[in-house]
């Protein structure tokens, strides 16, 4: 029964190109994530200021929202292989810069808002190419598996990264965190030249890039279910996650425990939300799926006010891993719903609108989460965010019965 189990989980696995995809991703996203911890904690550091903990996050993914629409159009008419190759490439040149700048003692708080930018508009081509590979890779019987799968190494990342981050900091400086992230990406870049795949056929150009970037967003705003969809996770992106942002004041100035106990916190979100992928890529199908993505965001905002007045880091870890689960459990249940709607002629340029709600309405939200906090204080900013979620979710769950009509026309087509 065990192995049956086992066997289900990782059936996306089964695939080669999948199998090489996963493992230079997982040492990839574990630098990543090292090297978010060590550039918040920097910045803190430097300058002791919330406001531009949220302002450097800001520039860092102002871009996704601004150029993902074009990351779109690219990822739906250029092979997606070789975007991800060349993003994957030029995320290592930046954080090799960012390590050399720190660990020389060069670096300046406008070093980092230009290297953040730069990563940003990296992320705007690779983000909407990447998610839509994940289907090149597995084909359309697996790719719910390989999305929860995907979900599952990126937090399992969230939760080993911060933690050696944490001691890494503490020890030896943040510069050798930027430097290890840069070198991680040669595990994923090996594995993607490694692939073996069909030969890509581009598709006739009829239209132009502005007339099939349009298109792309005139397809999402008449498709209910897949807007309404969105809708939630730019409410989710905007309010709920910069509680993310704000983690080192937590760390610092209310819990007392410094570097360690930031990347401890940001370790028990990314093993709440490792577990939630987890239980998503046990399922084999997508029934009830919209029903996790209301009573799970509703779940993630009462955990976040619990979060918010939490002034002991043992219970605060514990709230965190029931907000990293119910967070992951309704993000990746939100991108396998809509990627089991939409044609492949549009995948690219739904899941760019899926980049700019979820990772380019969050620069927003962290701006103004920063500039918030400053005047009343990061535990009321976090629950005012949590209540706006806690709405959106209710609202969501009363139009349940339309969306689900909707949705299963979708699929079946």
């Amino acid at each position: 029964m065990a192995r049956g189990f086992t066997a289900n989980t990782l059936r996306a696995l089964r695939h080669r190109n999948f199998q090489l995809f996963f493992a230079g991703q997982v040492i990839s996203l574990t630098g990543t994530w090292m090297d978010s911890v060590a550039q918040a904690w920097l910045i803190y550091r430097l300058t002791g200021s919330s406001a531009l903990l949220g302002l450097v996050s800001f520039a860092n993914q102002i871009p996704v929202f601004l150029i993902s629409p074009l990351g779109g159009h690219v990822a739906d008419r250029w092979n997606r292989h070789r975007i991800v190759i060349f993003t994957q490439a030029a995320s290592m040149v930046l954080a090799l810069t960012l390590a050399w700048l720190t660990l020389s003692g060069r670096i300046r708080i406008w070093e980092l808002f230009v290297l953040a930018s730069l990563m940003g508009i990296v992320n705007a081509f690779d983000i909407p190419a990447r998610q839509s590979f994940l289907v090149e890779m597995v084909g359309r019987e697996d790719m719910m598996n390989a999305i929860a799968l995907n979900s599952s190494m990126f937090n399992g990342a969230r939760m080993v990264g911060p933690a050696i981050a944490g001691v890494l900091v503490a020890k030896i400086g943040e510069g050798w965190c930027f430097f290890a992230n840069g070198i991680s990406y040669i595990a994923v870049i090996a594995g993607l030249l490694l692939m073996r795949l069909e030969v890509f056929v581009p598709r006739p150009v009829l239209v132009s890039a502005w007339h099939n970037i349009r298109d792309g967003f005139q397809y999402v705003a008449r498709t209910g279910p897949i807007r309404a969809l969105l809708l939630m996770l730019a409410i989710l992106s905007f309010a709920g996650l910069p509680y993310t942002v704000l983690m080192p004041v937590f760390a610092e100035g209310i819990l007392h425990h410094g570097s360690q106990g930031f990347g401890i916190l940001m370790g028990s979100t990314g093993l709440g939300a490792m577990c939630g992928a987890l239980l998503l890529a046990s399922r084999s199908g997508i029934k009830g799926l919209s029903g996790w993505v209301a009573g799970f965001g509703a779940l993630m905002s009462i955990s976040l006010v619990g979060f918010a007045w939490s002034r002991d880091l043992r219970l605060s870890c514990a709230i965190l891993l029931i907000t990293g689960f119910s967070m992951m459990v309704q993000v990746a249940s939100t991108n396998t719903l809509i990627q089991s709607m939409v044609p492949d002629r549009y995948r690219g340029r739904v899941m760019s609108v899926y980049s700019m709600m979820l990772i380019g309405m969050s620069p927003i939200g962290a701006m103004t989460a920063g500039f918030e906090a400053e005047h009343l204080g990061a535990p009321l900013t976090i629950t005012i965010g949590a209540a706006i979620c806690l709405v959106s979710s209710i609202v969501f769950a009363v139009r349940l019965p339309a969306f689900r009509k909707a949705a299963r026309e979708l699929v079946t087509a």
